[in-house]
């Protein structure tokens, strides 16, 4: 019996470690989504957003659909209509293990093709991920990561509010 109890706290003492080291690298991972997505909205003079779990619900839930096939689409946008959701998608090929940073990054490098003057993106190039991670009137981000069946990285944001409204600047 006692070896029994024995068997038992120790297994309930792994699983509860396991369970805390893991919550502790997702809030890592969360930390690191707002702080790059805060350092972009900084240098343009608009405020920090905040992680919404709620958001981040969402985002994890359709990054754990792409796992199977990796594509880089886009949710649905009705519902992300809905919702009021933004959206920013990332895909890193297999072979490397990408990271939080390079997918922002990769965003936010779309800077380059902002026209401030016209408040759009430079004909034929992109820009609306860039927009979308300095949208002033966005107040919280909920972000996932996951390494999908092929090898490959997926990271997704969504937004809330939703920014890249037509007729509207960012910031």
């Amino acid at each position: 019996m006692a070896r029994t109890r024995t068997v038992a706290v120790a297994a309930f003492v792994l699983v509860f470690s396991t369970a805390i080291s893991s919550m502790a690298q997702t809030t890592a991972q969360e930390q690191e989504f707002v702080a790059l997505h805060n350092a972009a909205r900084r240098e343009v003079g608009v405020e920090d957003v905040v992680w919404n779990e709620t958001v981040a619900a969402f985002a994890r839930a359709y990054a754990a659909r792409r796992a199977g096939d990796c594509k880089l689409e886009h949710s649905d946008q009705d519902e992300r209509n809905k919702l009021g959701y933004g959206e920013n998608i990332y895909m890193g090929p297999p072979g490397k293990d990408w990271t939080v940073a390079e997918a922002v990054q990769w965003w936010v490098d779309e800077k380059q093709f902002y026209d401030n003057v016209s408040g759009m993106c430079v004909v034929g190039k992109e820009c609306g991920h860039y927009t979308q991670v300095v949208w002033g009137n966005t107040k919280a981000i909920g972000c996932a990561r996951v390494k999908c069946d092929s090898g490959g990285i997926f990271i997704t944001c969504n937004y809330t509010p939703a920014g890249n409204v037509i007729g509207k600047r960012p910031f």
